[in-house]
């Protein structure tokens, strides 16, 4: 008998663990805790290669507008609709489980007045709305994800640019991190006049509000995972640089637009890796890479 009742309450027992477990199993998912610390996060390391335009963030300099997020620094154009330039760092403490949250939306934190290009601004245009800095590079959290849909981290890039030329470095920069490098980004574009999926050079698009820029690249250095990032960069260590046309057939091996920091210094005007010392600089940016690239 004793035997029995304790059968029985054994089973009354594992019943009742199980109804709590599915209760547990419906409730909402809280965010990660790592979630929780965006505020210890907040990536002042994104410029540490330098301010490429001088960026200000005054409204006295609305075609060169500095703005700060958490994931990314950039250099915002009002008068463009879309950045010059977005910095950012990519490390594996930016990696993590965070799924792509596909919710472009607005910046509300630009100035009053201004306008703010929206989710359906690029809508039938013929161009995709191009991330510059990825949004698997920032999986971390979903807040971090979503950061990466902002419209100021956007550009209006042709499908096959976006989708499989450029996928295909921005995979390549997350193999360089999970093979134990740290890589510091900027990229951009500049010139107007790009083709999309609908054919013909398109200028602009948004009623004239958003520029179609000519031109899209983009700069890294990639360096092993440490600390003093700067001291770190080497005449030896790897740069790699592209210039993709906007264009909806371009190659779509992203090695064949290779070219030197020094060239795209001299389309654009901008001094990039400007915080790293001169004669470490000079050589740098004279390089075109020829490693590997997957």
């Amino acid at each position: 008998m004793k035997k029995l009742r304790y059968l029985l309450l054994s089973f009354i027992f594992i019943t009742s663990c199980s109804s709590t477990d599915n209760i547990e199993s419906v409730k909402p998912q809280s965010q990660p805790t790592q979630d929780i610390n965006t505020s210890a996060r907040i990536a002042t390391d994104n410029l540490l290669m330098g301010n490429p335009s001088n960026a200000v963030a005054s409204t006295n300099f609305p075609t060169n507008y500095l703005m700060q997020k958490t994931c990314y620094s950039l250099s915002y154009n009002r008068d463009r609709g879309t950045p010059n330039w977005v910095s950012w760092h990519l490390d594996p403490t930016w990696i993590g489980n965070a799924t792509r949250c596909d919710c472009f939306a607005s910046d509300a934190s630009l100035p009053s007045g201004w306008y703010q290009v929206g989710s359906s601004s690029y809508t039938n245009s013929g161009f995709d709305r191009g991330h510059m800095c990825p949004s698997a590079d920032r999986t971390f959290s979903s807040t971090d994800n979503r950061e990466t849909f902002l419209m100021t981290n956007m550009v209006p890039q042709a499908p096959v640019n976006n989708q499989q030329t450029w996928v295909g470095l921005e995979n390549y920069e997350r193999t360089l991190v999970n093979q134990g490098n740290e890589c510091y980004i900027i990229c951009g574009s500049y010139g107007i006049g790009g083709t999309g999926s609908r054919g013909g050079t398109t200028n602009t698009i948004d009623a004239g509000r958003v520029t179609v820029p000519k031109q899209i690249w983009k700069v890294l250095i990639a360096i092993p995972q440490g600390t003093n990032d700067i001291a770190r960069v080497t005449t030896t260590s790897r740069i790699i640089a592209i210039n993709t046309p906007n264009i909806n057939s371009l190659n779509t091996n992203w090695a064949v637009y290779r070219t030197s920091v020094d060239a795209i210094e001299a389309a654009t005007g901008y001094d990039l890796f400007s915080n790293l010392p001169d004669n470490v600089e000079a050589v740098l940016e004279a390089r075109i890479d020829n490693g590997p690239t997957q």
